[in-house]
């Protein structure tokens, strides 16, 4: 098994009466970028604590660059790259200091010590901020020294679980593309994130629900899962639209966003007349109606809506 190659069969995670990883099987190449999405709950930050061997399965097994993630766990370790969601940085130290720290842990040491702080400090656009206390940073770029600690030991495989939460859309930009540089590399990185667009700028991506991976895919695959053709509506009264529009033919589903309304439809030539003669009918002000191509979003919401209910053991 090659570096960088993630695999898994079967991993599964019981916390007393709960399962909280149902079989997951997962087959990454070196070089990925593999995206885990999905509510809170489901599964993601267990997943990738097992495969970064913090965390032992209750069953199944898995390798990552070559190292089962159970009996090579300390090992494991020191080949890649672990981003909490909540990043173990180290306040009172300076941003240098926390990358000595963890250079320190991870044993990088002589010539390649100082030439690895100095080359993550430029990747992470840092250098001017260096000597200024990790309390003092902006969110995001606490989330960049996060992850150029984690990569103080040049790992080839990086696992980060929802590295961007919290931060505003401009950070959640540049780190991404910090990611993208790292991706041309050839690192792997397998990464969990509650934001579609992001998913949409992996290799690959797995839709996680209630501990099993209901699917994955590329995203451009995962969208022509959706059922139908679509409509997107803007209107001031989204409540008596969707009540209205839910009873017509060839409408299978609506999703709500805001001030839009989704509707799926077996034939959107066919049903969009159909819809503006009934809330016309209606008198509901329609501020824009036309056809439009699925997201990543609609596909996960359409895919879970038509997953069976949980097991007993859940």
């Amino acid at each position: 098994m090659s570096i960088g190659h993630i695999y898994a069969q079967n991993l599964t995670k019981h916390f007393r009466h709960v399962q909280a990883v149902r079989g997951v099987n997962l087959d990454i190449a070196p070089g990925e970028i593999y995206g885990l999405i999905g509510p809170d709950g489901a599964g993601k930050t267990t997943t990738i604590r097992m495969l970064a061997g913090v965390m032992k399965p209750t069953a199944g097994t898995a390798r990552v660059s070559g190292f089962d993630v159970v009996h090579q766990a300390e090992k494991l370790r020191h080949h890649v790259g672990y981003m909490a969601q909540r990043f173990s940085l180290y306040g009172d130290l300076s941003v240098r200091e926390n990358l000595e720290f963890y250079a320190d842990i991870f044993g990088v040491r002589g010539a390649e010590r100082e030439a690895q702080i100095q080359r993550l400090l430029r990747f992470a656009r840092l250098e001017e901020f260096q000597d200024r206390a990790a309390d003092a940073l902006s969110g995001g770029m606490k989330k960049k020294l996060g992850l150029a600690c984690a990569l103080i030991h040049r790992p080839r495989v990086l696992f980060l679980d929802e590295p961007t939460n919290g931060v505003d859309p401009i950070s959640r930009r540049e780190f991404w593309d910090i990611l993208s540089d790292l991706h041309l590399a050839g690192v792997t990185i397998f990464v969990s994130t509650a934001y579609m667009d992001e998913a949409e700028r992996c290799s690959r991506v797995g839709l996680m629900y209630q501990g099993e991976i209901i699917q994955q895919g590329t995203p451009s695959e995962l969208r022509q899962l959706v059922r139908g053709e679509l409509i997107a509506i803007v209107t001031d009264d989204l409540i008596t639209t969707e009540r209205i529009v839910a009873q017509l033919d060839g409408v299978s589903e609506t999703q709500a966003y805001g001030d839009r309304l989704h509707v799926f439809v077996d034939d959107a030539a066919r049903r969009l007349p159909d819809i503006e003669r009934a809330l016309r009918a209606a008198n509901v002000r329609v501020t824009q109606i036309r056809p439009t191509a699925p997201r990543l979003h609609e596909a996960f919401i359409a895919l879970v809506k038509h997953q069976r209910p949980p097991t007993a053991d859940n």
